[in-house]
């Protein structure tokens, strides 16, 4: 048995239900994932930024400088057509704001969305995973899924995961929070990102990026 110790990954997410997607998708990975509390990192970093790649970078440095691991930040949000620019990067900041609860932030999008046209409805999820290395270098990868919002919850919500209950993808029959682990982590935003920083951490372990 190899006594080679684990590389450190953190995974730099408040929210539990990031997390919990963020580690099962990168779980095969020969590194040892953690959490911000695992580390007993401060967490007061403010979401700014013009873009999810802006963000990301952001969040990642903030975290980076405390750990000196690499280190993974998401940035996400959800543009809905009916409202043109109002979510995106203020997606959870937008409406009752980031300090509601899931319940009352859902509730006040849906009383927004309530007079949209089922044919209007349409939505695209978008995710940007940021990848920053123990040198610094970082390493954007940007994914979304496009779908529909319904109008009113499929299933009870999942804590940090709200638009996930009523969030129908093209091609399904089922909001994201009825899919399987796996079968979201093929077709969402954040799963697809995912993905593609396994690819790039996988490639760089065989030493072929």
């Amino acid at each position: 048995m190899s006594d080679v110790k684990k590389k450190k990954l953190l995974i730099a997410t408040a929210n539990p239900g990031k997390f919990h997607e963020i580690s099962e998708g990168l779980k095969d990975l020969d590194y040892e994932i953690l959490g911000i509390a695992d580390l007993g990192l401060k967490n007061e970093f403010v979401e700014n930024g013009d873009s999810h790649e802006e963000i990301a970078l952001k969040k990642a440095m903030y975290f980076h400088e405390q750990c000196g691991f690499i280190t993974l930040a998401d940035d996400s949000g959800i543009v809905v057509d009916a409202l043109k620019t109002e979510l995106g990067v203020k997606t959870r900041r937008w409406g009752a704001g980031e300090k509601a609860s899931d319940e009352e932030w859902i509730k006040y999008f849906l009383n927004v969305m309530d007079k949209v046209s089922d044919e209007k409805r349409t939505a695209r999820f978008v995710c940007c995973a940021c990848i920053l290395l123990e040198n610094g270098d970082a390493h954007l990868f940007l994914r979304e899924t496009t779908g529909k919002i319904l109008r009113e919850l499929r299933v009870p919500i999942k804590p940090g995961l709200p638009l996930s209950s009523l969030f129908i993808p093209d091609g399904y029959d089922k909001v994201y929070s009825e899919l399987s682990t796996e079968d979201k982590h093929k077709i969402s935003h954040r799963g697809k990102a995912c993905t593609a920083v396994k690819d790039f951490l996988t490639k760089m372990m065989r030493g072929s990026c």
